[in-house]
């Protein structure tokens, strides 16, 4: 739907109304999914989208290298996963920076208050990634 943002199903079905439909928020509800419809967060709400109109998550590893270069990381290894320890606090902009960043050999990052966990589906993505990370590393440093 073009001509403005749809924050919740109640606006949808009243848009709908107000062109001819006959539905109501439940219908709207059960049909969200057959419309193709997508809740996404945009500014500082959620909204909902046409497929076509959620773009793809820009990579960049400027954010990443700003942090690694004011934050002390300690790299640990356990099993398939990566722990990340910093300084209390800086968890979420350290995982929020490798999640922004062109970093994308993980499955995930979970951020603690000063720990962030790295997930990997074997060991040769882990390696390959961590080599990555220390190369950004090595640049912030700079």
């Amino acid at each position: 739907m073009s001509g403005g943002d749809v924050e919740n199903q109640q606006q949808l079905a009243d848009l709908l109304t107000a062109r001819g439909f006959q539905v109501t928020q439940t219908t709207v509800s059960r049909d969200i999914a057959a419309l193709g419809l997508a809740k996404v967060f945009r500014g500082d709400r959620h909204v909902y989208v046409v497929p076509g109109e959620i773009a793809p998550p820009r990579t960049d590893d400027a954010l990443l290298q700003r942090v690694l270069g004011d934050v002390p990381i300690e790299v640990r290894r356990s099993g398939l996963t990566l722990l990340l320890i910093s300084t209390p606090g800086t968890a979420s902009i350290v995982a929020e920076g490798i999640d922004r960043s062109g970093l994308d050999l993980h499955e995930g990052t979970l951020a603690g208050d000063n720990t962030v966990l790295v997930l990997f589906a074997d060991d040769h993505r882990l390696e390959r990634w961590r080599e990555q990370f220390e190369l950004i590393r090595t640049s912030a440093a700079r």
